[in-house]
């Protein structure tokens, strides 16, 4: 029989060598994380018997863990926010180093949000926002100072050059002199022409009017001259606001980006987009006034149109504009999509000609930025811009030649699937003209340097992924988390800019990621193991233990005897690489009894997500519902199939333009391993999953009947074409350049293929995945008559549930349908 020790020791992958030790305030800890989760455990409760009830309630009685956590400026503490017991709303808590933790009063709040906050060229003042005002830290005497207090919203805060503090209020920017409270605006952009003095006529009648008619000539001459005047003023007048940037009619701005030096701006601006349609709503059965509300929600893409984003250099001291084109970028005309069109074309009968073309190009969207996709150095010469193609296989990162205005491209990384929409942090090294950049041109999210005339560095190497860089502030190090030591084990680690060589400073297995303080000797860990819901440690830099903080689970979920999962790597028979899967055992798991047990396999959901790591999973209630199975007599396997984030770009990229193909093959494969491997019937092999997991439910149940005797599809996709843009588009282009795509890759085209019992969960106010798609397969389950399907509805949930009431009924129709299936 297998312990439970030895499963979480295997499930953390402990490394002994950096030991964990207690806040002052309590007593020391020297245990692994993984262990001290089971020594937490064994204060069992007598008589605690877990229920889906107890799982599915009000997760507060699990842990209210810490968020949002980071340093106070001195390093002496740090602040983070803890859900409120019993409410939606968070407080904020400040927690020094050496005493308990105390709530931060609203009143007091503002002194402390700080961790957005840019610094000046000497570090002397630190400027950040709190509620749309702007606030500034006095470092040498620790004051505080309020600049603004207004109904407007402030942003883009930039210290410039000459020490004001410049920021931006719509489409104003202004800079504030940060000790006297002086205010001037610097630039504006109007989103219509420049004005002209008369306007010239527009047809014959008003041609003839302005030259028969003196006294239009009068009023036409008068008009031009108080023009004339009011520019010469403009000119003359230093004391004056100066004159807007004219950007056009029909345009948007999509984003700016201020020089440090103040005398430059870079704007983005684009057509109109709308981000839905009238037709685009959702019915809302269940409202306050007992009527029907038809909700927005966003458009499909099989609705989507190509957007370009315009790139315009604005110089604040001539008044001149330049817009820069991407004809120097390399790559920017080619045809990537000739096969796909090919393909598609031959489907039809048809022939495709492949011809060069610009290609829509805009400012790249990450979907973990902040800072955005224009950076500049310290001094405010030299920019880099991010772009990407509309059609998702390429990336540049190009710096401007402002005398030859023009775009240098510095880095081009393309891929014949699609960019990734993670993995693209980049700037400049501090008060250096050298980028730093994350790339996968090697296959792997990894570090690069780059001098703007040089050549590039790789620093970092290996079959690992370098998430949340972070830049020391000398530019020496670049800071990081990475799955080096094994592909569900985060560390940190940093690695110096001019060599590469690598240092390890964490080794406490589980996931770690990480804020490093602000005198750089410290490392704020925010820790978790499968056990353990994710707590705060602090380490010091060079040191090999770690001081806990916090302690937000509970008493009564640390009495459970939680199972925690081996991670196995599974052999696929498609790949070299294996396929990590958290496997859960009963506690009398005998692997040579003579009944074999039944099993369920959970689908986790995002795709690009993984949840066969050794750290607390996002999936929680999930989790739990594993260890509900496992005393209940099931094996229960979490796989990260293909498509799934932490492995590198060749497994992220296997789902290109056919979605759900992979990904049950992996399945196939977890499968049969279970069945030679963990005593388990393959005959009683149930699944499930939510969203992207609904959706690889479906396909399995569709497309290898026979493989699951039952499955229940929560919030499922069933037609891809009806999902949103931003992640559809990368997998499967466009439909109207991929209806191959979109076919292969849509459950709704395979439902004749249904053998097997079926349970579709479906909540009605879902405005990510929409219930329509659940409406259509169901129709098509009914015209293929089909029998063994039953739909759970949910009127008032979206897509991430809310109500205890609705996981609960959610669970135990799942449970139900194990039950009556598989026993």
């Amino acid at each position: 029989m297998k312990t439970k020790v030895a499963i979480a020791i295997a499930a953390a992958l402990m490394s002994a060598s950096c030991a964990m030790t207690e806040a002052p305030s309590a007593a020391p800890q020297t245990t692994p994380p993984a262990v001290l989760a089971t020594a937490e455990n064994s204060q069992a409760i007598a008589g605690q018997e877990l229920t889906l009830k107890q799982i599915m309630s009000d997760q507060d009685w699990v842990a209210r863990s810490p968020t949002n956590a980071y340093w106070m400026l001195d390093g002496s503490g740090v602040l983070y926010q803890q859900k409120r017991e019993g409410s939606q709303i968070s407080d904020w808590f400040h927690q020094p180093l050496d005493k308990e933790a105390h709530q931060v009063p609203l009143e007091k709040l503002h002194n402390y949000a700080y961790n957005d906050g840019v610094y000046n060229a000497d570090k002397s003042m630190l400027a950040y926002t709190f509620e749309g005002n702007i606030f500034v830290r006095d470092l040498s005497n620790n004051e505080t100072r309020q600049l603004t207090r207004d109904e407007a919203r402030q942003s883009q805060l930039v210290f410039l050059t000459s020490g004001e503090l410049a920021y931006r209020q719509g489409n104003d920017f202004f800079s504030v002199n940060p000790r006297t409270g002086l205010t001037k605006q610097i630039a504006a952009l109007a989103l219509r022409k420049a004005p002209t003095a008369n306007s010239e006529p527009k047809d014959f009648v008003a041609r003839e009017q302005q030259q028969l008619i003196e006294f239009v000539q009068v009023e036409r001459k008068n008009k031009a001259d108080r023009f004339a005047q009011q520019q010469q003023l403009q000119a003359n007048n230093a004391s004056l606001a100066p004159e807007p940037f004219y950007l056009g009619e029909g345009k948007q701005i999509v984003a700016t980006s201020l020089s440090p030096a103040g005398d430059k701006l870079i704007v983005a601006i684009s057509a109109p987009q709308k981000w839905r349609e009238d037709g685009d709503i959702m019915p809302n059965y269940v409202t306050e006034d007992g009527r029907v509300a038809a909700e927005p929600v966003r458009s499909r893409v099989a609705d989507a149109k190509p957007v370009e984003h315009e790139i315009l250099v604005l110089d604040l001291e001539s008044g001149e504009q330049t817009t820069l084109t991407y004809n120097t970028l390399p790559g920017w005309n080619e045809d990537v999509l000739a096969e796909v069109h090919r393909e598609n074309y031959a489907a039809e009968g048809k022939t495709y000609k492949s011809e060069k073309k610009p290609r829509p190009i805009t400012l790249m969207q990450d979907w973990g930025w902040q800072a955005g996709a224009i950076r500049w150095t310290d001094d405010g010469k030299q920019v880099a811009l991010m772009l990407e193609a509309w059609d998702n296989k390429d990336r540049w990162i190009a710096s401007v030649d402002f005398a030859g205005k023009r775009l240098v491209s510095q880095d081009r990384l393309h891929d014949n699937a699609w960019i990734n929409y993670t993995h693209n942090e980049f700037g400049f090294l501090p008060n250096s003209s050298t980028l730093w950049f994350q790339s996968e041109a090697d296959g792997y999210s990894h570090l690069y340097v780059k001098p703007l005339n040089g050549k590039t560095k790789q620093l970092t190497q290996g079959k690992f992924v370098v998430e949340d860089p972070a830049i020391s502030s000398n530019g020496e190090f670049i800071y990081f988390s990475a799955n080096k030591p094994h592909p569900g084990n985060y560390e940190i680690y940093r690695v110096r800019t001019d060599n590469g060589a690598l240092e390890q400073l964490t080794k406490l297995g589980g996931i770690n990621n990480y804020e490093l303080s602000p005198q750089e000797d410290r490392l704020l860990v925010k820790h978790s193991t499968a056990l353990q819901p994710e707590e705060l440690y602090v380490q010091v830099i060079g040191s090999d233990t770690a001081t806990r903080l916090t302690h937000t689970a509970t008493e009564q979920f640390m009495s459970f005897d939680w199972v925690a999962p081996e991670i196995v790597p599974v052999p696929s028979s498609h790949v070299a690489d294996p396929i990590y899967t958290r496997v859960y055992y009963p506690q009398d798991y005998d692997p040579n009894r003579a009944e074999k047990y039944p099993a369920v396999v959970f689908i986790h959901g995002a795709g690009y997500l993984q949840n066969a790591h050794a750290g607390w999973s996002g999936y929680q209630r999930e989790f739990m519902f594993h260890t509900f199975l496992t005393q209940q007599g099931y094996v229960v396997l979490d796989l990260d199939y293909r498509g799934s984030k932490g492995y590198g770009r060749d497994w992220r990229t296997a789902i290109y333009r056919q979605m759900g193909t992979p990904e049950v093959e992996d399945l196939v494969d977890v499968v049969k391993w279970a069945g030679e491997n963990t005593n388990v019937d393959t005959n009683r092999m149930g699944t499930y999953g939510g969203s992207y997991g609904g959706f690889l439910t479906f396909m399995a149940l569709f497309k290898e009947p026979g493989l699951f005797k039952a499955g229940s599809a929560l919030r499922p996709v069933s037609d891809w074409a009806h999902y949103n843009t931003g992640y559809t588009s990368n997998i499967l282009n466009l439909p109207d350049n991929d209806p191959i795509a979109y076919r292969r890759s849509s459950p709704i085209y395979f439902t004749e293929g249904l053998e097997d019992a079926l349970l579709i969960n479906s909540p009605m106010v879902d405005d990510n995945v929409f219930f329509q798609d659940s409406v259509r397969l169901v129709q098509r389950l009914i015209e293929h008559e089909k029998e063994d399907f039953e739909t759970a509805i949910f009127p008032v949930e979206p897509h991430g549930f809310r109500q205890p009431s609705s996981w609960l009924d959610e669970y135990r129709r799942i449970f139900k349908l194990f039950e009556e299936n598989l026993k």
